[in-house]
């Protein structure tokens, strides 16, 4: 029953703010066209589509919102007006009760609040649609308090996130089912990634788990600060993290008079992107300027602040080196190769001709290098290319969306600090060293590292092997015999083969290296 209210209080609104009429207009087949032009007579449809259906998903609650967010980044699935009108949705939530907030931490650690925290600061600092945040002092076992900040999930979440994801699937459905552009931008896998997502944030260990990690990577940086999880105080449903104090990216004006290098932080933001994405595959996925501050601390000035990991994204090697040729590519303008690779990955038809599919990219791209940040909209050329896209029947790959949406989160915040970064020469010299390590020696040096244990292990056990071989295969025919020692005496030619082989491999590598680093971009 509550299913059912909930999908007429659903029609309702998109009626209201007509919606209807938005759907049915995309669909393929002329007679939902001709419905929803006879449906909209009557109404008062004057607001521009993109607001009205930002300001429905509003209206709809928190999930519909999150999922307007991540749909923001499909720019191949909408058109420009209604993505930039879903980009501008925030999780403007109000918080629940402190006294709910309370109740929930006493409940997960099973003790009072007043036998966990010194203080504990019962209106909350920061409320968003999953969880709300409260600072406290931490009762130090040593004696020492520390400053903490404390998340604890909304309650009743795992209902009203199952109850409407039930909903979507369905709406997703009806989307792959009629509409012409369905099969290719596969609503189903968006909606199950997105569902993903979601229950990840519900589980606050996660959260914690995360940001450990990426505090593990990005130790030695000295680029961005990460707080610290206090692993004795976190639960599903509450974690206690280090209380990190720094000033919101957005107030430019004060991180100026404090005397932050702000070109030097927008680039800083360039290199934490590409090294999350290229040398680690383990990216924080929601930075946007609520979730990043900037210390003023006198040992930490100048650094970055990362704050909410409920949302993280992860690439496979494969995923990681067909990115990285592809964005080396663009920036050595070979169109061609980025053709090549869009093929060879099988995201377009093995039929599709390279010179075609070049001449389209190429006219979408050449226009906009060479130009400062304030210049180029890295939405407009992802736009573009999703739009040249169909005409070659390009598959969108679900597992990438969160890299898209973080990296037009980098574009919005270089843009912020510095418009006349140049985001293509920022990240050149990042990924060009990033390529020479993929390929030099001292990969192919840590790959037999990586297998030496294995190696180690199985050599002693092969005259052992041998031996019982030879025990359970007894035979007096000298052939056999004769047959056998002349494999022996192949099987150690092709060993010293592979040996000399691997190192003529590598000084060609050595080579190969040189080269590169001359002729590289």
């Amino acid at each position: 029953m509550r299913r059912l209210f909930r999908g007429a209080f659903i029609v309702l609104i998109a009626l209201r703010y007509g919606l209807d009429e938005l759907v049915l207009n995309s669909f393929q087949r002329p007679g939902l066209r001709v419905i929803a032009r006879v449906m909209s007579v009557g109404r008062n449809l004057r607001a521009p589509r993109g607001q009205r259906l930002r300001e429905a998903l509003e209206r709809l609650g928190p999930i519909f919102v999150k999922f307007g967010q991540v749909l923001s980044t499909r720019r191949d699935l909408l058109p420009a007006d209604i993505a930039d009108e879903l980009a501008r949705l925030q999780d403007r939530v109000p918080p629940f009760s402190s006294d709910v907030a309370v109740a929930t931490i006493e409940r997960a650690f099973r003790r009072p609040v007043d036998e966990i925290f010194a203080s504990f600061e019962r209106e909350p600092i920061a409320s968003a649609s999953i969880a709300q945040v409260h600072f406290a002092t931490l009762k130090g076992r040593d004696g020492r308090h520390r400053d903490v900040a404390v998340k604890v999930l909304r309650p009743g979440m795992l209902t009203v996130i199952e109850k409407d994801l039930s909903l979507m699937r369905m709406m997703a459905g009806w989307v792959d089912r009629l509409s012409a552009d369905g099969k290719r931008l596969k609503p189903l896998e968006v909606v199950a990634e997105f569902d993903k997502y979601l229950h990840d944030e519900l589980d606050l260990v996660r959260e914690a788990s995360s940001a450990a990690q990426l505090r593990r990577n990005m130790d030695g940086l000295n680029l961005v600060l990460i707080p610290e999880m206090f692993w004795d105080y976190c639960q599903p449903e509450v974690i206690v993290m280090e209380r990190m104090k720094g000033v919101p990216i957005s107030q430019i004006d004060r991180l100026r008079e404090a005397g932050v290098d702000i070109p030097k932080l927008a680039r800083d933001g360039v290199t934490i992107f590409f090294t999350q994405v290229f040398r680690d595959g383990f990216f924080h996925a929601d930075m946007h300027p609520g979730n990043i501050q900037v210390s003023l601390d006198p040992v930490t000035f100048g650094r970055y602040i990362s704050l909410d990991f409920g949302i993280v994204g992860t690439l496979t090697e494969y995923d990681k080196e067909y990115l990285a040729q592809n964005f080396t590519a663009f920036f050595r303008r070979d169109y061609k190769r980025v053709a090549e690779l869009h093929i060879e990955s099988g995201w377009v038809p093995a039929a599709t001709r390279v010179d075609e599919l070049e001449s389209a990219i190429r006219s979408v791209c050449e226009p906009y290098f060479d130009r400062p940040l304030k210049e180029i909209s890295l939405g407009m050329v992802l736009m573009r290319l999703f739009q040249t896209s169909r005409r070659f029947q390009v598959e969108i790959q679900p597992q990438l969306v969160l890299l898209q949406k973080t990296l037009l989160n980098i574009e919005g915040l270089g843009r912020q600090l510095d418009p006349e970064l140049d985001l293509w020469n920022t990240a050149k010299p990042f990924l060009e060293k990033w390529m020479l390590d993929q390929i030099g020696p001292q990969k192919l040096l840590d790959q037999l590292k990586d297998q030496a244990p294995r190696y180690a292990k199985l050599l002693p056990e092969l005259p052992r092997l041998l031996h019982d071989y030879l025990r359970q295969h007894p035979s007096d025919d000298r052939r056999e015999l004769a047959q056998l020692l002349l494999e022996q005496r192949r099987t150690n030619r092709l060993l010293q083969g592979l040996i000399y082989g691997g190192i003529g491999f590598a000084l060609g590598l050595v080579v190969m290296q040189v080269v590169l680093r001359i002729r590289l971009f």
